[in-house]
């Protein structure tokens, strides 16, 4: 691992971004308007039904969001060939790996932002925890699915076979992270595997954060399990990454 090569794998790739508009208008905006959308929705029902669920769509969108692209890109890198260049020269997976991730976090912190400042400082999402600490939640679970788009990009040859593995990766996460039914509501088996799906740590984080008092301690050990498996997917990913596709 290079420190320097991980820091220009992650210019490059900040690069390419920049002058993709579509996609940068779908990492930094799409989420937000999403949440917008559902706040809207939500806004002529009684009660506190956005307040309910929208600390769950602060860690759900951003996690889907940088999922997808991550794994589109990545496989469009070795279908390319440009992987295959790249690593040909003094450059690790590992440093292949970390400048994405990295390049990611920045966009991540920048789309979790936005999301975070539009829900709570304009939709009046009840924030009670610190707001410093809502936004970190939302940064590592976005760099969450950066790392998890890397690690099944490499058995995906080509982009739709990539955007499948959403209802493999992202959906069961999504039903059975406390979003439709409370986590100690959920029957006994979906409640184990609920239990071993960081989104649902990410979900949890979040939700302690909007009510009285929270518990910072709680907080903190499912921040820590939601970075533990983006490094476990980083880990993975780059025990798997292949040169180019088959």
């Amino acid at each position: 691992m290079s420190a320097p090569v991980t820091g220009a794998v992650a210019a490059r790739v900040l690069t390419q971004l920049r002058r993709d508009h579509r996609t940068v208008a779908m990492l930094l905006a799409l989420p937000t308007m999403l949440i917008v959308l559902l706040w809207w929705v939500f806004s002529d029902v009684a009660g506190d039904s956005f307040d309910r669920i929208g600390p769950a769509l602060l860690a759900i969108f951003p996690f889907t969001v940088m999922f997808l692209v991550t794994s589109v890109t990545t496989l469009r890198e070795r279908s390319s060939g440009t992987l295959e260049r790249l690593l040909a020269m003094p450059m690790g997976r590992v440093d292949f790996l970390l400048g994405y991730a990295a390049a990611f976090a920045l966009t991540a912190v920048v789309q979790s932002a936005l999301a975070v400042g539009v829900a709570v400082g304009l939709l009046g999402l009840d924030v009670e925890g610190p707001l410093w600490l809502l936004l970190l939640v939302a940064v590592v679970d976005a760099v969450l699915g950066t790392a998890l788009g890397l690690f099944v990009s490499a058995f995906a040859t080509t982009e739709f076979q990539a955007v499948q593995f959403m209802p493999l990766v992202v959906i069961p996460q999504l039903l059975l992270c406390g979003l439709f039914v409370p986590r100690d509501a959920l029957p006994g088996v979906l409640g184990a595997i609920s239990d071993v799906l960081p989104l649902s740590y990410a979900v949890d984080a979040m939700d302690l954060l909007t009510r009285p008092d929270p518990g910072l301690g709680e907080v903190l050990g499912d921040l820590a399990v939601v970075a533990g498996f983006a490094l476990a997917g980083l880990v993975l990913g780059a025990a798997t990454l292949r040169r180019r596709t088959p």
